[in-house]
């Protein structure tokens, strides 16, 4: 299984090399003709019918932009990229990625996870015995827990972790009502990768990273009132329409971003960008000929644009750089005295709140 490097702990402040996709355009008719010959030439009905559906497309390497000046000459990119959008909940998607996969034979599957979130791929299939939060996309657990918080300060500080610690109630109290364990499409996909002799790689932003921009996105005003929001929703004892129903992390991203929009850059269009630049430009994919995609269908429109728009401007550290403006000196007085008294208070706050789920 392979993953980015580590990020830098610093590094330049963050210039989207890609604008978000316009809202005039349609990832499946960006592609569609190409997407229909491969699906066609493969001979697979149930190829054919995800294109239709628009949840498979096929990106060629044609259809890339220019290899940026600064690549080495020894990597080449893959001849082509599938991608399939999949609900992280759904019993079908788990079917598509079987289908797909044993379908294109692919040398590389990227999957929408990062290494701390690598785990859920890993879970029983049988989650009755299992609290819910145990197979939640923000939870931190398994073996290494305790290594799972410290690479959770290590990349985004003490208040990325409290904020990932309350999505992760959060989001187990509104999906509570779905029975069913998340990410199993993450789990075929691995299973099947091993059996086709595929190498499965992770191609998702830290989970560390992304909280820790999110929060950086956010005046004071903006963080006090979600925390507050997120703590109603945990102690509510009445349900909202909403509740009780199977909610993807992309989901609650865009709820979140609807209240703040300038949540929507570091949740959505930054991690858009991250997965098409582990489809088609990590070591993990050089020389490869097929490579395909598992993610969340709502990053399909900016994943496509990502990988078509790009003019070699798309880089690892643009991505994953964290914006510092302090020397060093400030910087670990501030963390001390708000990053940790947040962390602490919300890490008592979460052991109490898991006796109501």
């Amino acid at each position: 299984m392979a993953a980015g490097p580590t990020p830098p702990a610093t590094a330049a402040p963050f210039r989207p090399p890609i604008p978000p996709p316009p809202p005039c355009f349609d990832y499946r008719a960006a592609v569609l003709a190409d997407t229909r010959s491969a699906a066609a030439a493969s001979g697979s009905p149930a190829l054919a019918a995800l294109v239709e559906s628009g949840a498979l497309v096929r990106v060629p390497r044609r259809r890339f932009g220019p290899v940026p000046a600064w690549r080495s000459q020894d990597f080449v990119e893959p001849e082509e990229v599938w991608i399939l959008g999949t609900s992280h909940l759904s019993p079908e998607s788990v079917a598509d990625v079987e289908r797909v996969l044993r379908a294109v034979q692919p040398d590389n599957v990227v999957v929408e996870l990062c290494r701390s979130r690598a785990g859920i791929m890993y879970v029983s299939s049988d989650a009755s015995d299992e609290p819910l939060l145990k197979s939640n996309m923000f939870s931190l657990g398994g073996a290494k827990f305790f290594g799972a918080v410290n690479r959770s300060i290590n990349l985004g500080g003490q208040s990325a972790l409290a904020l990932r610690l309350l999505l992760a109630v959060f989001s187990s109290r509104i999906s509570s009502g779905a029975n069913r364990p998340f990410g199993e499409e993450f789990r075929a996909a691995r299973k099947v990768s091993e059996d086709i002799g595929a190498q499965l790689v992770l191609g998702d932003r830290p989970i560390e990273i992304t909280l820790e921009r999110a929060w950086k996105s956010l005046s004071w005003d903006q963080k006090t009132n979600l925390v507050i929001s997120l703590f109603r929703g945990i102690t509510s004892t009445t349900d909202t329409p909403d509740e009780k129903t199977a909610v993807s992390p992309y989901e609650l991203y865009q709820k979140l971003s609807t209240s703040y929009p300038s949540l929507l850059q570091p949740l959505i269009h930054e991690r858009d960008m991250f997965l098409a630049w582990s489809l088609k430009r990590s070591k993990a994919v050089n020389k490869s000929k097929t490579v395909v995609g598992v993610v969340g269908k709502g990053h399909m429109n900016g994943i496509v644009y990502a990988l078509i728009s790009d003019q070699g401007d798309l880089r690892f550290r643009d991505l994953v750089g964290r914006e510092s403006s302090d020397t060093w000196v400030t910087s670990l007085v501030k963390g001390l005295i708000r990053d940790t008294i947040i962390g602490l208070v919300l890490w008592a706050l979460y052991e109490q709140l898991q006796a109501l789920l």
